[in-house]
């Protein structure tokens, strides 16, 4: 085996040094990039992890919001049908975001960005929805007030009318019974053939007067007024002297013994009637009532012996 020189031993010495010194740096290097590499992929992640978290706080923040507003839209209620229909069609939209939200990834922001504006105007539109319904019933409880009022008011006016009325008719039936003409002082006499002695005895009476006064009434219609008498002998029986004169009274039609016609100006006026033309006379009480079409006017005796 060949000696190795000294001096290239020494140098073949110094450049194993070298390399070897060479080798570590560059080890020492890559360690030293491998912990930097590390420790930024350790802040890369710690830093993932944390957003992934916050984006899911966020997420459940506003999955709240929407599901709390839907409560209270299913709270929301109305007593008008074109309201209603508004808001079962709200109801329905903000199901489906609830629906799109559970769905939707927290890292997507753009979406959960989207799904914020959507809240808001919601919201907004949740608003707009109370202030309509507080404004409509306030003016259906003022119109409810009103009509209560109106309804008040055209009882008291339909009471007052009533009343009105009343006194009215009562005037009216007043003033009809005071314009109605009355008598007084009506009579019944028997006289003789010729008419010119008053007699008391059934053979010597040939006819009958009723004689009577109309008393004043200024109330009463002026005009022509016919005053019919009835006169019935003692058996009852109404004595008639030929005419068959009728009259109206209360809804019925009376035979009268006869009747004349006065002129009435609303002074008093005397009238007699005649009774002729009956056959013959008995003992006992005439009895004589006097009429016009509208009221009776009295009634008397006459007794024959």
């Amino acid at each position: 085996m060949e000696r190795e020189d000294p001096l290239e031993r020494i140098a073949r010495q110094e450049q194993e040094k070298k390399a070897n010194s060479g080798l570590k740096y560059t080890m020492y290097a890559m360690i030293a990039v491998a912990c930097v590499l590390a420790a930024a992929l350790a802040y890369v992640w710690s830093s993932k992890s944390g957003l992934v978290k916050e984006l899911d706080a966020e997420k459940q923040e506003l999955t709240a919001q929407i599901e709390s507003l839907q409560h209270d839209y299913e709270n929301l209620s109305s007593d008008y049908d074109a309201i209603n229909m508004q808001l079962d069609s709200s109801r329905e939209e903000i199901a489906q975001l609830v629906d799109r939200i559970k769905k939707t990834e927290a890292t997507n922001r753009t979406k959960m960005r989207q799904y914020e504006k959507e809240l808001g105007t919601l919201r907004s539109i949740m608003r707009g929805y109370i202030v309509q319904i507080d404004s409509l019933n306030t003016l259906n409880h003022k119109l409810t007030a009103d009509a209560a009022q109106a309804r008040r008011e055209a009882a008291k006016q339909k009471k007052i009318n009533e009343e009105l009325t009343e006194q009215v008719e009562d005037l009216a039936g007043k003033v009809q019974t005071g314009s109605i003409i009355k008598a007084r002082g009506l009579r019944l006499e028997a006289y003789n053939k010729n008419g010119n002695k008053a007699v008391t005895s059934h053979k010597t009476a040939a006819r009958l007067l009723a004689t009577l006064s109309l008393v004043e009434n200024d109330l009463a219609p002026k005009g022509n007024v016919q005053v019919y008498v009835r006169v019935m002998d003692p058996d009852g029986n109404l004595l008639q002297d030929g005419s068959n004169t009728t009259f109206p009274f209360n809804g019925q039609t009376l035979e009268a013994s006869a009747s004349r016609v006065v002129e009435y100006n609303g002074a008093e006026v005397e009238l007699s009637i005649y009774v002729n033309n009956i056959p013959a006379f008995t003992k006992g009480i005439y009895v004589v009532e006097a009429y016009t079409e509208q009221a009776r006017l009295g009634a008397a005796e006459l007794m024959l012996r």
